[in-house]
């Protein structure tokens, strides 16, 4: 079965859209809290918000999904994000702005939900990881590009203008995915290693969730706390640190893409998955205990996020693995779980700053990475 490119293209469009509209406001939380009257923290806090929002209606879509179908949320999750987007750029208190700010994220889980079900679904199971890493590489781009351009293009037209530009961005995803969801009804697929059907919580899809929580956590402590790191450990100003993250990023899209080739040309994705979380585990350590300077820690920031993500596919491609009736609430489970991660790692690398300082990041993550690792292997 051919691979369908062009709802891979709508597929990332969407996915870098729904990601943009909450990574690339950083740049303009300082902007943002002088012209609402806030503090800079509260302003920070909407990303909780979002992702609370995100992770709810990611499980409700996926669910929907499974008995309505998935086009009204692959088309109307991006729609109604522009919308929230357009919101925002004319909200005059911070009230409103956090309001159509989370109500946005609740419109990019209503899409991730599902958008991963709809490519699962229109693909032969030998090739689903190729085509998840794909989606996946989307929501990657958002750091090395969004981010860069918000800040580029946010110096002309602020930060109520990007968000019009975010909004644009999310209608032509909407578009996109009208074009390429409509022809034809995804065709269904056998399952390749059969899950039983004893429902979406069976044991195995439970054990794979809580895979998914411990690998979004090992993940956020890096990507969350990589640049308060380098900055606190070498001294700099902020500006020295842009280059270093745009690298650190890019290493998670090369990662994601060639994973999803590795995950289609191995018999058992678990294992693979099980490898490159061990190998999370020891780049992890090496991060945060050898820092003789901050080239070295740019390097090994790039392989840990690199050799996380090449098992990211392989694992989105087992958690497809189920019967078709089921797989758009296992993947929407699967979008909340993500969120619960990226808020456990929040938590866990505050707490760790809090006690141990960096020096604790390197055993919390390796710990972390080693059970994924072993639940994974016990899974394979």
């Amino acid at each position: 079965m051919a691979m369908p490119w062009l709802l891979l293209a709508a597929a990332c469009l969407g996915s870098f859209a729904a990601t943009a509209s909450g990574t690339t406001r950083a740049p303009f939380l300082i902007d943002m809290a002088r012209d609402l009257s806030v503090s800079v923290v509260l302003v920070a806090n909407i990303v909780s918000m979002t992702a609370t929002a995100w992770g709810i209606t990611s499980f409700v879509a996926g669910y929907a999904s499974d008995r309505l179908g998935r086009r009204p949320f692959l088309v109307g999750g991006p729609f109604a994000l522009a919308l929230c987007m357009l919101g925002v750029s004319q909200a005059g208190d911070f009230v409103a702005v956090a309001i159509w700010a989370t109500i946005g994220g609740g419109c990019s889980g209503l899409f991730m939900g599902t958008i991963f079900t709809e490519v699962a679904a229109r693909v032969a199971a030998s090739h689903r990881g190729r085509a998840l890493g794909w989606v996946m590489s989307g929501q990657s781009l958002t750091l090395v590009v969004g981010v860069p351009m918000a800040a580029w293009a946010g110096a002309s037209i602020g930060w109520r203008g990007w968000h019009v530009a975010l909004a644009a961005l999310a209608a032509a995803g909407g578009l996109a995915l009208w074009a390429t969801t409509g022809a034809a009804a995804a065709r269904k697929l056998p399952v390749a290693h059969g899950m039983p059907r004893s429902g979406a919580l069976s044991f195995q899809v439970i054990a794979l969730l809580t895979i998914s929580v411990i690998e979004r956590v090992c993940y956020g402590l890096v990507v969350v706390y990589f640049a308060t790191f380098l900055l606190e450990q070498y001294k700099v100003g902020l500006e020295a640190v842009a280059l270093p993250l745009a690298l650190v990023a890019v290493g998670n899209v090369v990662g994601t893409i060639a994973g999803g080739r590795m995950a289609d040309r191995v018999r058992n994705r678990l294992g693979l998955f099980a490898l490159t979380m061990a190998g999370t585990a020891a780049a992890g350590l090496a991060l945060f205990a050898w820092r003789p300077d901050m080239a070295v820690s740019v390097v090994l920031g790039f392989a840990y996020v690199f050799i996380n993500a090449l098992g990211r596919p392989a694992l989105m491609a087992a958690l497809a693995d189920v019967p078709e009736d089921v797989r758009g609430t296992v993947l929407g489970l699967n979008g909340t779980c993500a969120s619960l991660g990226w808020v456990g790692a929040a938590a866990l690398g505050g707490w760790m700053i809090a006690t141990w300082g960096f020096a604790g990041f390197g055993p919390l993550s390796a710990v972390l990475a080693l059970l994924g690792a072993a639940l994974a292997f016990a899974r394979r």
